[in-house]
Parts: C-alpha cells; structure tokens; sequence
C-alpha cells in the first residue's frame, strides 16, 4: 500500500470561552487555518482533492457544512474544492487525517486536507442536542438506546469520575498532573516552541488590531495551592475544573499527500504516516478507550511503547493521560512535553489536527522520530494515529 505524508499542519493559538476569538466566526477562523496552510506549503490551490473538516456541534454557526462554508470562504481555494464535515466528537480532526491519508494510501485521492475547526463561545458544547430537547423536539437517546442502556446518563464527566476512581488517583495527584500541563505549556511559549505550527489570527482590540499568537488558556503563574481551591465538579467527586481540559475555540489543518505529489510539486514532509487505528469500547466510562486502542495501534505497526519518542494524549481530564500512561507502561518523560488541553484549551472537533500540529513540530525541534497521538472520544471510541518524523 501506498504512503501518506504530512507536508504541514498548522493550528490557531487556542481562545478562552468569551476571549481573544470570541468575535471571529467559525466559518471564518477555519478559511483562515486553510489559507495559511496553503500559503506555507505552496501547494497549488488546484490540485487539492478534499477538504475534510472536524466539527463537533454542528448547530448555529457551524451548521450547514461548516466545512465547505470554510472553504467558500478562504482566498485561496477555488469554488471546485470539495469539502465535508465529520463528526467524531472529540476525535473528529484526528478522524479527518486517518480519512485523508486512507484516501491517499488507497490511491483515490493525492493531495487532502484535513482540519477541525470549533467555537466553543459561539456554538456551546451540546447545544445542537439541547436546543432541540428545550423545544420539544426529541431526545437524542432512542428507545432502542434506552432499552440497552436504561436509565445511562452519557456524560464525559460521569466517566471522567469513573476513571479515576477505578484507577486509584487522588485528587491530589490529578491537581499536580495539572499544574505540569500549565509549566510545560508555559515554559514551550516562552521558550517560542509553538511559533512553528501557530497561524497568527488578526483580532480588534481597544488598541487597534492585533495577532492572536499565544494560547490564552496557559496560567503562567499556576500554583499548586490555586489548583487544589478549584471546587469540585461534583461533591463526591475528585475532579475540577483546573483538572479538565478548558473550553476552547479555535481552528487547524494538516496537508497530506500521496509520494507521487512530493516529487510533482517539490514538496518536503514533516512526518510519514506509519499507522492508522480507531476501536470502540464501553460507552459509559466513554473515556478508557485509548489504553485499549494504543495496544492495538503498537500491535498493528510492530511497534513497542518504548519505541515511541513522544506521545500526545489528549487532556480531556486529567486521569485520561494518567490511566494510559500507568496502562501502556509509558515514559512521563515524553507525554506531552509542550503542555496539554488543561492549559491549551480543547477546540472539541479541532483537537486531532491541533495535537498533530504540535506532535510533529516537537519531534522535529528535539529531533526524533516516532509520534503518537490518541484521543478518547464520546460513545467510548478512540483513534490511535502514529507517525515517523522525517
């Protein structure tokens, strides 16, 4: 089968609920990433075969094909760019570049893009479900769901919970986890180690116009003490929200193409795909998945964990990357080195490309080769992509 190589991907610095891209609508944020992208590879406009946008609330302003609307409005991509919107909740981006690169591998398709895209300020999470339940007009959860799973309430923080305590860790030891997600975020911005994958984003402010370049979510004076003050999402519980991933907007893209287009078009890669994998498990802990799919995903890529340079394991909560590291018998030492979505921000739908984003731009500045990504997803389901720095 054939390869598929990653020329570039990029990714918006990430904006608070309400924050520094709260005026910038979804369609627009997502052409932006687009453009960028395009402008960066050089690649010709023309050739591109797909668009394959992630999104997770598909309501409001990122309704009607969000990512065709994103690429009509790009000025680059002509009107014959193809484009569809995928929704994978949380996985939907890392989605878009295992269909991209099945494309390419296939030989259907050369040269795709795949990207995500999620304003969390101007389309809430759930709202696409919660609007339509208020008006009256049906629950998302069929008879035949409930007759399966009677009386389930599908809730990412329910199965956060789970986690934890069918993992052992304290709250104690979920609120350090955190505020190493804050230092390291804060040491890569300082130290410029995201300006390789940002797109700077034009925003007004009371000063005129300025770019939008660092992740807004990063608490550079985190402490310890500020953490463990955080109240508990649920009083029995042991999760907060400095232990969770923030609410977040922003955008991202990957460009992915055939061999046969390096050459055509003189493109360099940053990463060869080595392996592609997505499994399903238990929907009510939902977020366990991972631990079961990288075993699967090392398997498939012969592979060991310790053959594995850095790892991106999406920080949903904070016992999501704990139980995988404590499962697979991972090194901390390379689990999200820059940081992660407790201090990033998780974009929902654009998380998958924004995690590629900064796993290869970070193989790259500490010059080593294998990566893998994974992201637990709602409904219990996990994608495992791995990847060689070139």
């Amino acid at each position: 089968m054939a390869d598929a190589y990653i020329v570039d991907a990029v990714r918006t610095a990430g904006g608070k609920r309400g924050g520094k891209l709260a005026d910038v609508h979804p369609v627009d944020l997502a052409a932006q990433t687009l453009d960028a992208l395009v402008e960066r590879t050089g690649i010709d406009p023309k050739v591109i075969d797909d668009v394959i946008m992630g999104c997770v609330s598909q309501a409001g302003q990122q309704a009607m094909q969000v990512g065709r609307n994103a690429v009509l409005a790009t000025k680059h991509l002509p009107e014959s760019t193809p484009a569809v919107t995928i929704d994978r909740q949380c996985g939907s981006s890392q989605q878009a570049i295992q269909f991209a690169a099945q494309a390419v591998m296939s030989g259907t398709q050369d040269v795709v893009i795949a990207s995500g895209v999620e304003s969390m300020t101007r389309v809430p999470m759930g709202s696409s479900a919660m609007f339509h339940m208020k008006e009256g007009l049906g629950n998302y959860k069929s008879p035949g769901l409930e007759k399966k799973y009677p009386g389930v309430q599908w809730s990412q923080f329910v199965g956060a919970e789970m986690m934890a305590k069918k993992h052992g860790f304290s709250k104690d030891e979920m609120d350090r986890f955190a505020l190493a997600s804050h230092e390291k975020a804060a040491a890569a911005t300082k130290a410029n180690r995201f300006d390789a994958e940002i797109v700077p984003i034009p925003i007004e402010t009371e000063d005129g116009e300025q770019m939008h370049t660092v992740d807004e979510g990063i608490r550079f004076d985190a402490s310890l003490e500020g953490i463990a003050s955080v109240k508990l999402l649920s009083p029995e519980g042991t999760i907060t929200a400095a232990s969770a991933s923030q609410i977040c907007d922003g955008s991202s893209a990957a460009l992915i193409v055939s061999e046969a287009m390096l050459k055509e078009h003189g493109l360099t890669p940053l990463a060869r795909i080595v392996d592609l994998t997505v499994t399903a498990g238990d929907p009510v802990i939902m977020l366990e998945e991972p631990l079961f799919a990288t075993e699967k995903a090392l398997k498939k890529a012969g592979l060991s964990i310790d053959d594995i340079d850095l790892y991106e394991v999406n920080e949903a909560f904070a016992p999501v990357p704990m139980a995988w590291m404590k499962h697979v018998g991972a090194d901390p030492a390379k689990l999200n080195v820059n940081g992660g979505a407790i201090a990033l921000g998780h974009p929902l739908g654009a998380s998958g490309t924004k995690l590629m984003a900064t796993l290869i731009h970070a193989l790259h500045a500490r010059g080593k080769k294998y990566g893998l990504q994974t992201m637990c997803e709602g409904g219990g389901v996990a994608n495992v992509t791995i990847v060689e720095a070139l």
